[in-house]
């Protein structure tokens, strides 16, 4: 909850910073200050073992600036993408982001169990944070394009004038009705969502009837889904109608699967609703991601992303709590938690479907 607070509240600040100054420097700095901080916890943890108050003290501090530095990372470099490729090569890039950064997060989930075990959590943080400096070092060699930018406007009322650009970002995603729509998809989404990763271990244990083995088997195998999944959204070539109507298909398959699992109560019929979840919801990330960047002018570009996250991320900690709480009520009834939760959604994305400025701007009208 912590990591994910300073997303909400400074993601259409970090957005309009993206628009304001170089979105290369801003990429390089984060991820620089992201491993500064993690490398000083592994300090912690390596010369301090035994206090552990002061340990999850830090571990909690390190998580709430890699909140903030990731709000000022995310809609820069989800701004930046289009700046590197041709317009016809946006989805194919961000397919290849999506695919790769899956491919390294499945193999990070299942090496990271035995790590542990071997060489202890100080040594993995140090490694982690390590990692971050390699990757800020690697982003200095990007050659940035010139990009528009109102760096200059800062000599006159920089406060003032910082405030409007993030009012320009709220009125831009007011007037495109389409875009507008997308994003309290994304907000109800990510809100109906919540039960169903908090409650997933839960789900497992009394639905399953099945050891934690298989918590994290689960969790593979949608990974792979998502992975799967980004790599065909880049391997196909449409657009237009035929490509909205993919992603109305693709939005109401996210929704059913999470209304079925509940209901899925065998290992190998649950393994393939996780699959199809994590198939369909990565085609559907990586098509919305481009239909964005592709459809957003250059110079509000970063606000737009900003805000996309601080909507979408929302209502997520809110779901999260109040899944505990109605849990807790229904004596973890977790089959009726998930088939509301999948069919708000699934009622959501019918509606939103019949909607002709949301096909349109699907449809990249």
């Amino acid at each position: 909850m912590l990591a994910m607070i300073p997303s909400v509240i400074l993601g259409p600040i970090g957005g309009a910073l993206a628009d304001r100054f170089s979105r290369r420097k801003i990429i390089v700095i984060t991820d620089l200050l992201n491993g500064l901080v993690i490398l000083s916890l592994a300090v912690l943890m390596f010369s301090k073992p035994d206090s552990t108050t002061l340990v999850i003290t830090w571990l909690f501090i390190v998580a709430v600036v890699n909140g903030i530095l990731s709000s000022l990372f995310r809609p820069a470099i989800s701004a930046f993408i289009p700046d590197l490729v041709p317009k016809d090569k946006i989805t194919g890039a961000n397919s290849a982001i999506t695919s790769s950064a899956q491919f390294a997060q499945l193999i990070g989930q299942g090496l990271g169990g035995v790590a542990f075990r071997l060489l202890g959590a100080p040594v993995l943080f140090l490694i982690d944070g390590l990692s971050f400096l390699f990757s800020g070092i690697s982003e200095l060699f990007i050659s940035e394009p010139e990009v528009k930018t109102t760096e200059k406007d800062l000599k006159s009322s920089p406060l003032k004038t910082f405030l409007n650009e993030i009012k320009e970002g709220f009125h831009y995603v007011w007037r495109q009705k389409g875009l507008r729509e997308l994003i309290v998809m994304a907000a109800f989404m990510n809100f109906f969502g919540a039960p169903f990763v908090t409650l997933l271990p839960f789900y497992v244990e009394n639905v399953l009837n099945s050891t934690t083995d298989w918590y994290g088997i689960l969790l593979a195998t949608e990974g792979i889904g998502v992975l799967i999944g980004a790599i065909v959204t880049g391997a196909l070539k449409i657009s237009g109608k035929t490509r909205c109507n993919l992603m109305l298909i693709l939005l109401l398959c996210v929704t059913l699967c999470e209304f079925f699992l509940g209901f899925a109560r065998t290992i190998p019929l649950a393994l393939c609703v996780m699959f199809l979840l994590g198939f369909s919801s990565g085609m559907v990330n990586v098509y919305i991601g481009s239909i964005i960047q592709m459809a957003t002018p250059q110079e509000i570009r970063g606000r737009v992303f900003g805000l996309l996250g601080a909507v979408a991320s929302g209502l997520m900690p809110i779901g999260m709590g109040l899944s505990g709480i109605i849990a807790d009520m229904t004596g973890k009834n977790i089959p009726l938690i998930y088939a509301v939760s999948g069919g708000a959604t699934a009622v959501l994305a019918i509606y939103l479907g019949t909607r002709t400025n949301f096909r349109r701007f699907l449809a990249g009208n």
